[in-house]
């Protein structure tokens, strides 16, 4: 729990930076909490610090000019929705389906693939729907905004 903990702090001030280094340091810490916290032995713990993982690589993705990091994001999301499944915990779901369809979207502007960015897309207007049906106005608020940049990205792109 401390290194997640720890993780969330550093990626917190990494998103205040300019820099890398407490976003790789975060990333080290979530990889760390990772190794207790097994999916074996706390199934809902491991699958959160996957989503933290993802958030924190999405992040790095952002200020990189290739794609890995995304990539790398977009596989911790996907293992967070292992156990994040939309029957058992639906809020958590869309989180992390949602946060998956913004890191996808990256991808796709910077593959310049509207097919990719159609995907995305769906899934991000899926997490502000069912974020803003289960009364979570900051989440669907974050997703709305996300939902314009995407739109902004897939008609650049030239889909829809």
């Amino acid at each position: 729990m401390t290194q997640n903990n720890l993780g969330n702090v550093l990626s917190r001030l990494g998103e205040r930076e300019s820099g890398t280094a407490r976003l790789e340091q975060a990333v080290a810490a979530y990889c760390a909490a990772l190794e207790e916290w097994t999916r074996e032995r706390v199934p809902l713990q491991w699958a959160m610090t996957q989503n933290n993982l993802g958030l924190a690589l999405w992040r790095l993705g952002e200020r990189e000019s290739g794609t890995a990091r995304l990539e790398e994001a977009v596989a911790a999301f996907r293992a967070a929705l292992e156990e994040r499944t939309r029957d058992r915990v639906p809020l958590d779901w869309a989180t992390s389906f949602g946060n998956q369809g913004v890191a996808l979207m990256l991808i796709a502007d910077r593959t310049n693939d509207p097919v990719m960015g159609e995907g995305a897309l769906r899934q991000i207007e899926t997490a502000y729907e069912t974020l803003r049906s289960g009364g979570q106005e900051q989440w669907s608020a974050y997703f709305a905004a996300q939902l314009a940049k995407a739109r902004e990205i897939l008609d650049r792109l030239g889909g829809r």
